[in-house]
């Protein structure tokens, strides 16, 4: 029998799944759907992991899990990462649990530093000294989110009806949504928004919003700087409260494949934290997974089962 060590990244629309063996061998990288995941109730979370871990292992018994490393999205609290700990280890998982843009940072090879994730949703995560978990945005794409794809196009969307009100001229913006929407007027456009305000209509039109810019849109520029300002204001918020390390790494599908925003924000932490190097993660953040669960394993695996079992003070 093989022991393994599993990565799982649950994010907002994908579940990575990473498996290696502990020399390091990949048995298997895939992406699966993840659009009805959820973090809460933790055992519930548990048991939808688990079925898709064992669904890429594919039921094979001469593979052993010996540890799980998980970023989740929707784990923003120290306590409600333990509670998923606690259901994975009560299904026969020893993990630890992080928020799914803490990943990053082991991702990138790096023992401390801030993970900012612009993708479906925005988040900022680090540590601080003490080595508790700092917050920073994740509110959701309905109440900010604002570096996120479907909190952009919203952005662009209001930006582009008001010039439109103003009786100014399009400079493109407008026009580009309107082919994204496949809609005709800017009417049309605010019922296409409004009539179906979820991430899934919303996220992808996003990159409507970088080619305007990119064709020199201003309005667009503007929304992009806006996004790259309230990524660069979590960053901020970290720092002040004490969170430790040298780098802002950084990954989500839009700052992955725009560019224009990560050199946006890349210039805003310059210029604020001179003292913070920007990194674009290279490597899918599962990796981080994976990461963690080799030091679940390597280092923590006795604490981690006298915690499970109820023994204190570990």
């Amino acid at each position: 029998m093989t022991d393994v060590v599993v990565g799982l990244d649950a994010g907002g629309t994908k579940l990575g799944v990473r498996v290696e063996t502990l020399d390091g061998t990949r048995i298997a990288d895939v992406s699966l759907p993840a659009e009805d995941w959820s973090a809460t109730p933790a055992e519930s979370a548990a048991r939808w992991l688990v079925d898709r871990m064992e669904r890429v292992l594919g039921g094979a018994a001469d593979h052993r899990v010996v540890a799980v490393g998980v970023g989740a999205q929707g784990c923003d609290t120290a306590e409600h990462c333990r509670e998923l700990e606690e259901a994975l280890a009560a299904l026969g998982y020893p993990a630890l649990v992080v928020n799914d843009a803490a990943l990053l940072v082991p991702a990138a090879g790096l023992d401390a530093g801030i993970g900012v994730i612009a993708g479906t949703g925005s988040i900022a995560v680090g540590q601080d000294a003490d080595g508790s978990p700092l917050f920073a945005g994740g509110w959701g794409w309905v109440l900010g989110d604002d570096g996120g794809a479907p909190a952009i196009v919203r952005e662009a969307t209001i930006a582009a009806l008001a010039a439109h009100d103003d009786g100014a001229q399009d400079d493109g913006l407008l026009a580009a949504l309107l082919r994204a929407f496949g809609v005709a007027s800017a009417p049309a456009l605010a019922r296409a928004v409004n009539d179906t305000p979820t991430p899934e209509n919303w996220g992808p039109r996003a990159v409507a919003v970088f080619a305007a810019a990119d064709a020199g849109s201003a309005l667009a520029v503007d929304v992009i700087g806006a996004a790259a300002d309230h990524l660069a204001r979590l960053v901020g918020q970290l720092v002040r409260r004490g969170a430790v390390g040298g780098a802002v790494v950084t990954s989500g599908s839009v700052i992955v494949h725009q560019p224009r925003l990560f050199a946006a924000l890349s210039a805003r932490i310059a210029a604020a934290h001179p003292q913070l190097t920007v990194v674009l993660l290279g490597d899918a953040p599962v990796a981080g997974g994976v990461a963690i669960a080799r030091h679940v394993h390597q280092r923590s695996s006795p604490e981690l089962f006298m915690r499970h079992a109820g023994v204190t003070g570990v």
